[in-house]
């Protein structure tokens, strides 16, 4: 199987088999056909269902923090529940954010346009450009572990290292880079294309006539950033009643969870020592749709709609809505085979140990068109 079969053993003493890097025994059609045919059908009965859900607990928790905790007692108390406030708030709003993510891949409900307009008013709110990371988001989908094409968590190859890389080898570096990440790495994403793919000239989200954008698209683009605009407008209003820091302990805050969930979510998926990237030599959609891993999560699972724990999944067949996709991937896991990777290791301990591992890539002897990470420098 090429590169595939061969392990990595860590120092914590398991070993990770890699993934088979030949072309798959299996199509997507005869995955498709292991799959019950109702795991295909969206419901926007279900679908609202789970929306309004997380967005009463949203509601409930900015209650508590515009009604209850400035009634507590100032000092300890009141910045602890602050604190528990923007993680609690936080963590609700990541599960909103994964109902928009659902819209873009009209997954949502049968309507385009009721998944456009909702997912629109949804990912303004949380300040992401809803269709233009929408359409960089399905070119992610249609090259996922391309060298040359995919659009996010593309890896670098040692000749052309960033110079802060051998940082992370050290414990020090390491949180820094993981802090980072972390804080600023989405913003980042959107607005200089950190992490993304190789543009000829600056790339940026807001930008409708920038390269990531087809002529067709960058009408939609200025729409999300009028989306965009208009919800820095009400923040603004809204400083200008209650201060500045009224809106960053209710909004800026739980989005900073929230942005830290979604680097967590998306770089976990993406990378692990047992998953290949591929050159153009090499690359074909299926393998590309297959290098990537499911995580546990825990009781977050459930919080984030198992977005984390069914990616593979997503990658194969995105349209599918995600209350349907635990059951569609205990179907697909015997077709797959080793193609399938999932990783229960806990999620700080794997987030430490990617971080150290997964430096760069590089490829085989055997196979110069497959590429696997290393840290090796």
């Amino acid at each position: 199987m090429g590169s595939g079969g061969r392990s990595t053993t860590h120092k914590e003493g398991h070993a990770i088999q890699r993934s088979p890097t030949d072309k798959p025994p299996f199509t997507l059609a005869q995955i498709k056909m292991a799959i019950p045919p109702h795991c295909f059908e969206r419901s926007l009965i279900k679908s609202s269902y789970y929306l309004v859900h997380d967005l009463i607990i949203v509601a409930a928790l900015l209650y508590l923090a515009t009604a209850v905790i400035p009634a507590l007692p100032a000092g300890p108390t009141r910045l602890g529940a602050w604190t528990l406030y923007g993680v609690a708030q936080g963590c609700a709003a990541t599960g909103v954010w994964v109902v928009a993510h659902e819209c873009g891949h009209h997954a949502f409900s049968d309507y385009q346009l009721l998944d456009d307009a909702l997912g629109l008013v949804l990912h303004s709110w949380l300040l992401v450009p809803y269709f233009s990371w929408k359409f960089s988001h399905r070119r992610h989908h249609a090259n996922h572990a391309s060298m040359e094409c995919d659009e996010v968590f593309v890896p670098e190859q040692r000749a052309v290292l960033a110079w802060y890389a051998p940082c992370v080898r050290n414990p020090v570096g390491r949180l820094l880079f993981i802090a980072g990440h972390l804080t600023v790495g989405w913003p980042l994403y959107l607005t200089v294309n950190a992490n993304g793919r190789a543009y000829p000239r600056w790339a940026c989200h807001f930008d409708p006539y920038g390269p990531i954008f087809s002529d067709r698209e960058r009408v939609l683009v200025f729409v999300s950033d009028v989306g965009l605009l208009a919800v820095w407008f009400a923040l603004f209003k809204l400083a200008s009643a209650f201060g500045l820091w009224w809106v960053v302990r209710v909004y800026g805050v739980p989005l900073l969870v929230v942005n830290a969930w979604v680097v967590l979510i998306t770089y976990l998926h993406h990378t692990h020592r047992a998953l290949p990237h591929y050159d153009s030599s090499e690359w074909d959609w299926l393998r590309g749709a297959l290098a990537t891993v499911d995580r546990d999560y825990g009781v977050f699972n459930r919080v984030l709609h198992n977005v984390a724990d069914t990616h593979v999944l997503h990658h194969l067949f995105p349209a599918m809505p995600h209350y349907h996709a635990m059951e569609a991937t205990k179907a697909i896991r015997p077709i797959l085979g080793d193609y399938y990777k999932r990783d229960a290791t806990p999620i700080a301990k794997a987030l430490w140990r990617e971080a150290k591992e997964c430096v760069f890539v590089e490829p085989m002897e055997d196979r110069k068109g497959v590429l696997w990470y290393s840290n090796k420098l």
